[in-house]
């Protein structure tokens, strides 16, 4: 396997000036969406931002990161014949299995993918790699919707991540589990900053009082700021728009639900990453590589 993390290190090595900085102008930014527990709304939320933030006049990518249950075509109505696994054996180029969502919104099947990313050979891994930093001059942001829980591929894509938002429920275990994610980005020191959605709430301040409980436990206890990005309404939209196949923002966009997730896509469009952690796509996969060894 050290051989293997050598190979990639070496191609990212080529990718960057004598300098050590990135070659690409490009700073694409990396957004993981987590949930501490399943049932939550994060494979919806991601779907619906991130159709929100292409709304804002960005190129996103969407990333199905969840590695065993993926489902982001499913809330499109969409069929993925090919995934990212392959890419990884080269069986087809990253652009043959780039699905084009609505509105020209970009989507990657993960399948089992990332997971299986340290059991292939050197060269495997090299073509992978440079597949994968194509999208650097395709996107301007990269949302990954990762599993729910905390598992190994999970962990590894917060660690990597420019930036991490966590989604909430109201309910006590919802809300534990969320704390779980948060505590262990706090702890080791992963981030700064953690963004908060809270969904299924019936009213914004529902919502804040959820972000205060977790923010009188945070300022206790961990050294980690938590920015609430926003609430998503109970309604029965959510339900019609899955059993539709179609995002709720695309079906009613003016409702209370799709303005919402539109003043979200409004704060993350008009925030940035801090200086040190502006390092594109490249500085992503360099993270990748360094958690896989």
């Amino acid at each position: 396997m050290i051989d293997q993390a050598h190979g990639l290190k070496n191609i990212l090595k080529r990718k960057t000036s004598p300098e050590g900085t990135p070659t690409s102008n490009n700073k694409c930014r990396v957004i993981c969406i987590s949930s501490g527990k399943g049932g939550v709304g994060k494979t919806n939320l991601a779907v619906n931002l991130s159709l929100a933030l292409v709304q804002q006049g960005l190129k996103v990518v969407l990333f199905d990161g969840d590695l065993g249950m993926a489902n982001v075509d499913i809330l499109l109505g969409m069929y993925s014949k090919y995934s990212l696994k392959d890419v990884l054996y080269g069986e087809k180029a990253l652009q043959e299995i780039v699905v084009k969502g609505p509105n020209d919104l970009m989507i990657i099947p993960g399948g089992s993918g990332i997971s299986q990313l340290a059991n292939l050979s050197s060269s495997q891994q090299e073509n992978f790699i440079a597949e994968l930093l194509t999208l650097e001059e395709e996107a301007d942001l990269i949302l990954i919707d990762t599993a729910a829980g905390i598992g190994t591929s999970m962990l590894r894509f917060i660690s990597a991540a420019h930036e991490v938002i966590v989604i909430t429920t109201p309910e006590p275990t919802s809300i534990t589990d969320a704390y779980s994610i948060i505590k262990l980005v706090s702890n080791y020191k992963l981030h700064s900053q953690v963004y908060l959605v809270v969904n299924r709430v019936h009213s914004k301040k529902e919502a804040i009082n959820v972000v205060n409980r977790l923010n009188k436990v945070a300022e206790k206890y961990l050294h980690l700021k938590m920015v609430f990005l926003g609430e998503i309404l109970e309604d029965n939209q959510v339900i019609e728009a899955v059993r539709m196949q179609e995002p709720f923002i695309l079906k009613n966009p003016h409702s209370r639900l799709s303005e919402s997730v539109k003043s979200m896509a409004l704060t993350l469009a008009g925030s940035s990453p801090k200086e040190e952690e502006k390092k594109g796509l490249e500085g992503f996969l360099k993270k990748m590589v360094k958690l896989l060894t």
